[in-house]
């Protein structure tokens, strides 16, 4: 039995709806194309572990897995979710009919547990765009996924819950969120104040006047000359994002990793060391006075 879900490859800040084409057969051999990377290809490990381990066997049957657009490279195990729902599907172990109508991504542990994924937002964004009815992920991520409004956000925690939800013996309560609310209730907390700043008054006023005017700024100096101090301390003299803007700026940012103070004064210092490299390389080509 043929049949076809649906999940999404995270590209940058935005998501692309990836069609998952499930195909069940008389043979033993398992086939994933669509150009997966090894993260995918091992969910077939996986998935064969966490639906042991719930009661649910593996077929043994020749299994053929698509994953469209072939074009688009597809990574990590955010897959595994859908993979196996639709094997399920294709062997006819649960219901096909409600497949379409809903987004499925998702990480599985051994013992059919869901692990968090990167890039919900994005991935929900792109579902009530292409019209689906709703999204399935794993619960750690409902609250980020949910800020998107008009769609339907289920978080589950195992696989069993989606397996009896889209099988009808089981409902699924969607994740709210006011979006409104938890805006201007966290607008104005700043894990660090630009007036905790001592000194470095030229800096502070060249800093003022660029968040007055909503200039660029490029800093540059030796090693401990406060340039990721100052920078991280910016976003509480600039002016409040509406929450058009805030959603807008959330994408690039999902990454847990990306929002912390280490890994930010990180890439603050790969853009300094950038800076100098381009600037050693115009110098000699600016004429002499």
């Amino acid at each position: 039995m043929l049949v076809k879900l649906f999940g999404a490859a995270v590209q940058g800040i935005d998501a692309t709806i990836v069609t998952i084409e499930v195909n069940c057969s008389r043979g033993i051999k398992f086939y994933l194309v669509g150009l997966p990377d090894s993260a995918v290809k091992e969910s077939h490990e996986r998935i064969v572990s966490a639906l042991q381990v719930n009661g649910y066997k593996f077929p043994a049957r020749q299994i053929v897995v698509n994953m469209a657009p072939a074009d688009i490279r597809k990574e990590g195990a955010s897959y595994d979710l859908p993979l196996a729902i639709g094997i399920l599907a294709a062997n006819e172990t649960i219901s096909s009919e409600h497949l379409a109508d809903y987004l499925i991504i998702g990480e599985l542990s051994l013992d059919g547990s869901l692990q968090p994924i990167k890039g919900a937002l994005p991935i929900a964004i792109a579902a009530r765009q292409q019209g689906f009815k709703g999204i399935i992920l794993p619960q750690q991520n409902a609250s980020e996924a949910a800020v998107v409004n008009n769609l339907d956000v289920y978080g589950v925690e195992r696989i069993t819950e989606v397996i009896d939800f889209l099988n009808g013996t089981r409902i699924l309560q969607p994740t709210i969120v006011n979006t409104r609310e938890e805006f201007y209730k966290h607008q104005s907390i700043f894990p660090f104040d630009f007036a905790e700043v001592k000194g470095q008054e030229n800096v502070k006023r060249a800093l003022e006047v660029a968040a007055a005017g909503g200039h660029n700024v490029l800093l540059i100096g030796a090693p401990g000359s406060g340039k990721s101090m100052m920078a991280k301390r910016l976003p509480s003299i600039l002016p409040p994002l509406s929450l058009g803007e805030s959603l807008e700026t959330l994408p690039p940012i999902q990454d847990s990793s990306l929002r912390s103070s280490k890994s930010f004064s990180k890439r603050l210092q790969i853009c300094d060391s950038l800076a100098h490299r381009l600037l050693l390389r115009l110098l000699p080509k600016c004429p002499k006075s």
